[in-house]
């Protein structure tokens, strides 16, 4: 028996701690605050905030990133900013063949204008993967961070759970799936695994960036551990569930890090878009110098288009603007999930996150605190409640779940009774405990003539009636009452007699109710997953603010749930922490599994909260609508503002043989070189103007589609069509000032 653990535990998690904000200390209260079940954390840690990341640092490594990114053989992954490298190449060659021999290929236009187009064509290239590369720079300033958790760790390898005592030190990278080590305080955990055995405060700021301890112990939801954490107080041990190379913290690197970043769907159809778009736009082009040739043979005037007008109209009319950006907005959005502190194990989750419309969330750890804590003493037949925790404390000294740990906090905390004699642990030698069995449902010890039993309100009736008492009217009352405000109600009996009754309560998280509103106003439907009865999930919804409530809840019937709303064609997210929460993680479309939860659910879902805050669910929706709609509104800008280049550089290319397209120069561009040129220019200049945009997102409020189309379409739009006019037309001024027109 380890009443001291318990005492010193729990204690701790009653115990209030000051707000890191100055917002006041955190109330007293059975629900482990105080140890890292925090709930709606009201102050963000992210991942990187106890590293100073420096932003000059990763300005230098995109621009270094950016040319390595000219690589051909990275660049062709990108059909729209490949076509541009290869007109790019294709000047050089021919300012090359031009210089170094006596054929022109450069026909009428003078090296210094092919020289110009040239150079913008690969700031265009360079801006492109700048923007990428810089997307890229804060995961890999992350994963770097990370990696200083990655150290040369010792392990202590146990034959069995009970051979504490013979231990062979081992380094970390020899443990295998499977096998047991021990960790105790002040170690670090040498790779992810689940506590078979022990209780202990665990440090997991290296991966949450959050401070405070949290509880991990062997059985329930709360075991799972991570690799690179450490141990504060006590000891575990811990069997592997990863061999070197496959743990949580190896994977987290990896995706900050975009090694594995896969294309989501909606990428993979807008590149191929793209590159449709970029095949006809390339065979249009391709048909002009001849039907220059021709027009000029029957007008009887003008000079033959070049080729490096050509190459410059080219990269004028397909999408550079999105398809230089494309990237960088997707890397961006999974950049802005790790910043608060989720892993996005796929893309498809993100963009899909934009798109639901139903969440379901498992009641226990979720919109609870997880475990059901002892809140109240009720006592009745002439005792008081100093006596009735006394009892309660005797009944669960055996008791190692977390109702029964909170039964002997709340009894020494709240009342007085004491867990330990002068800080030992309490004489047990004449004392007989009486486990819990699913056959009688109660639990207790006989002490000194007394026989305390403690359990389900039935089971102790039928206990004490068997012996010749009854339960009172008052007490069948105060279970009633109990039951009805969701509590659930524990039965104490000392010999034949009733004598008291425990009140549990599993409760809410702080904030809930506020935080399901802001998804009723995202058109986001939620509903309440659990096992209690129907009453007692009335009552917790109703607290909660949940739209609608599952009871009784079995695996099967989550996975039936989620299937029906799916067949709706609705979407569907769920968040839990459980093993049983497992196959409904696996068949939701986006499943955010809880840090604190076990390895089977972190590793059913698409997504891990690192916070482990279920809500956070709601800044994951309002990424995944950001990401869409930055995209979307890209794409639409990158579209309009090709018109604006249409009238610059088609007018300047024919206008020596039909001199009526002048008319098209409505701009009053000063001459055919000055308009190509300021166009290419502008091609450049706006994907550099772009990348904060397309790095932040576009700010998401919850309004509806007919008003996100119309912003889209005004902003966007209209903005795309009016600001490359503006642009070039400034651009073609300061060319002419500066004598280069």
């Amino acid at each position: 028996m380890s009443i001291g653990i318990n005492a010193y535990l729990w204690t701790k998690a009653l115990t209030p701690s000051p707000s890191p904000q100055g917002r006041g200390g955190l109330a007293p209260s059975p629900l482990g605050r105080g140890v890292g079940v925090r709930g709606v954390i009201p102050h963000k840690k992210f991942i990187m905030s106890n590293k100073t990341i420096d932003k000059r640092a990763i300005y230098r490594e995109a621009i270094k990133q950016a040319a390595v990114k000219l690589n051909p053989r990275r660049q062709i992954g990108n059909p729209v900013m490949f076509l541009v490298e290869v007109g790019s190449l294709l000047l050089i060659l021919m300012l090359l063949v031009t210089w170094l021999t006596p054929v022109n290929w450069l026909g009428q236009d003078s090296p210094a204008f092919v020289t110009a187009v040239t150079l913008c064509l690969w700031f265009t290239l360079l801006f492109a993967n700048f923007a990428e590369a810089l997307a890229e720079g804060r995961g890999k300033a992350q994963a770097a961070s990370l990696r200083h958790t990655q150290t040369d760790t010792k392990a202590k390898k146990l034959a069995t759970a009970d051979s504490r005592t013979a231990h062979t030190l081992v380094n970390a990278a020899q443990l295998r799936r499977g096998e047991l080590v021990l960790v105790e305080a002040g170690e670090v955990i040498p790779a992810d695994g689940e506590v078979v055995q022990g209780i202990g405060a665990v440090d997991e700021s290296a991966i949450t960036g959050e401070s405070a301890p949290v509880i991990r112990e062997s059985g329930g939801d709360r075991s799972a551990v991570t690799g690179g954490t450490r141990v504060l107080s006590d000891w575990l041990v811990v069997a592997m569930t990863a061999n070197p190379g496959e743990g949580f913290l190896d994977k987290l690197i990896s995706l900050v890090e975009g090694a594995k970043r896969q294309k989501t769907p909606n990428e993979i159809a807008l590149t191929i878009l793209l590159a449709s778009f970029t095949i006809i736009f390339l065979l249009v082009v391709a048909t002009l110098l001849p039907f220059s040739l021709f027009s000029i043979q029957l007008a009887g005037q003008g000079e033959p288009i070049t080729v490096t007008v050509l190459i410059a109209l080219l990269v004028c009319l397909i999408p550079t603007t999105i398809g230089g950006l494309l990237n960088a907005i997707g890397i961006a959005g999974m950049d802005r999930l790790i910043q608060r502190n989720v892993v996005a194990m796929s893309g498809r989750a993100v963009e899909a996150a934009g798109d639901i419309d139903v969440l379901l969330l498992d009641k226990t750890g979720t919109i609870t605190y997880g475990n059901r804590y002892a809140v109240e003493f009720i006592p009745l037949h002439h005792l008081n409640s100093r006596e009735l925790a006394e009892l309660a404390l005797l009944s669960s000294l055996a008791d190692e779940t977390p109702e029964g740990r909170s039964v002997v906090a709340l009894a020494h905390e709240k009342y007085g009774v004491p867990a330990s004699a002068n800080g030992a642990e309490r004489n047990t030698a004449d004392m007989t405990f009486i486990p819990f069995t699913a056959q009688t449902r109660m639990s207790g010890v006989n002490h000194k003539g007394m026989e305390i039993r403690k359990g389900a309100p039935d089971a102790i009736g039928r206990y004490v009636r068997e012996r010749g008492g009854h339960v009172s009217a008052q007490m069948t009352a105060e279970v009633e009452r109990i039951a009805r405000s969701g509590g659930t109600p524990l039965m104490i009996a000392r010999n034949e007699t009733a004598v008291g009754i425990i009140h549990l309560k599993d409760v809410v998280k702080e904030g809930m109710r506020q935080r399901f509103e802001q998804l009723r106003a995202m058109g986001i439907k939620t509903v309440m997953i659990t096992g209690d009865n129907p009453l007692t999930a009335a009552s917790i919804a109703a607290e909660a603010g949940v739209d609608d409530f599952l009871a009784e809840a079995t695996p099967e019937a989550k996975l039936a749930l989620i299937r029906q709303y799916q067949d709706e064609g609705r979407l569907v997210a769920m968040t839990g922490d459980g093993t049983n929460d497992a196959p409904a993680l696996a068949q939701a479309d986006v499943a955010v599994a809880m840090n604190t939860g076990t390895q089977p659910a972190r590793e059913a879902a698409n997504m891990v909260d690192l916070d482990s805050d279920p809500t956070k669910l709601i800044e994951i929706v309002a990424i995944g609508k950001q990401l869409l709609m930055t995209r979307g509104a890209l794409t639409t800008f990158s579209l309009a503002n090709d018109i604006a280049k249409y009238f610059a550089i088609i007018p300047a290319a024919f206008v020596s043989t039909y001199p009526v397209l002048g008319k098209l120069n409505f701009m009053g561009l000063a001459t055919p070189q000055s308009a190509i040129l300021s166009a290419v220019i502008f091609n450049a200049l706006i994907i550099i103007a772009l990348i904060p945009l397309a790095l932040r997102g576009i700010p998401y409020r919850p309004v509806s589609a007919a008003v996100l189309l119309r912003n889209n379409l005004v902003i966007y739009g209209l903005g795309g069509v009016i600001t490359p006019f503006v642009a070039i037309k400034l651009i073609d001024l300061l060319l002419v000032s500066l004598g280069l027109a």
